[in-house]
């Protein structure tokens, strides 16, 4: 009898193994079946988006615009000479009020439009009220010259809280934030914003690049990341797109 149980003993204990080592697969599965990465407070609270979905090498390329009109005309063109459709431009609205013809060409190319605020100025820096009329007036800015209502908003400077995070999903803004940020308003020359965009790129990836008149290498880098990137089996989606109807994970925002 006691011979039995010590060989009952022993299939127990290998079938625990095998059932603990089913869990922790099981889990590794479920955390990486979350695809969304975002930012978030507590459960069901307001969130900011920095990565989307991980399935299939899909990319989020992403530009700021604030001022000047040089650069994003040849950003524009150089998307358009490629066949690049379905990137997102997120504009401040009192330089869309100044440019509604480029921001006509944003929308008649093919390209999703987000709100950069209206005088990109840091929102931590706002009470809440003056956060509401920033959003609120440059939403409508926008609207006037695109046709199109925002619903992406990318905070200036990316500079947010959690007072932020509720007063832009009262307003049915999601804060788009991102995943790979090669610095190209720093100008720190086009072969490095290549390299830093291409060793980090992967499915759901979204890219901050700026098409103000400051940056003055974004247009050469840019043409060599999207290359790049299609020989390698990529292909360009705006944010709207590649966070819709997607799972996340959560990263608490202190």
């Amino acid at each position: 009898m006691n011979f039995f149980w010590v060989i009952n003993g022993k299939r127990f204990k290998q079938y625990l193994i095998i059932l603990i080592a089913s869990f922790f697969a099981a889990l590794i599965a479920f955390v990486e079946g979350k695809d969304l990465e975002v930012f978030k407070t507590k459960e069901g609270e307001p969130r900011a988006i920095y990565k989307g979905e991980k399935q299939g090498k899909k990319i989020a390329l992403t530009f700021d615009v604030s001022w000047g009109e040089k650069r994003i005309h040849e950003i524009l063109d150089l998307l358009e000479k490629e066949k690049v459709k379905d990137t997102t431009f997120f504009l401040s609205g009192e330089w869309a009020e100044r440019h509604p013809d480029i921001v006509e060409k944003i929308v008649k190319n093919g390209h999703e439009i987000g709100s950069l605020g209206y005088r990109h100025k840091s929102y931590t820096e706002l009470e809440d009220n003056e956060i509401r009329r920033d959003i609120a007036r440059a939403q409508e800015a926008i609207r006037k010259v695109s046709g199109k209502s925002t619903e992406l908003l990318r905070p200036p400077n990316g500079s947010f809280n959690k007072n932020t995070l509720k007063i832009a999903e009262r307003m049915n803004h999601t804060i788009v934030q991102w995943s790979i940020n090669p610095d190209d308003w720093k100008n720190p020359g086009a072969d490095r914003i290549t390299e830093t965009v291409l060793s980090k790129a992967g499915g759901g990836d979204i890219v901050l690049l700026h098409a103000s008149d400051s940056v003055k290498q974004t247009r050469d880098a840019l043409q060599d990341i999207l290359r790049e990137l299609k020989d390698d089996g990529y292909t360009f989606t705006s944010v709207g797109q590649l966070i819709a109807n997607t799972d996340s994970k959560k990263n608490e925002i202190k």
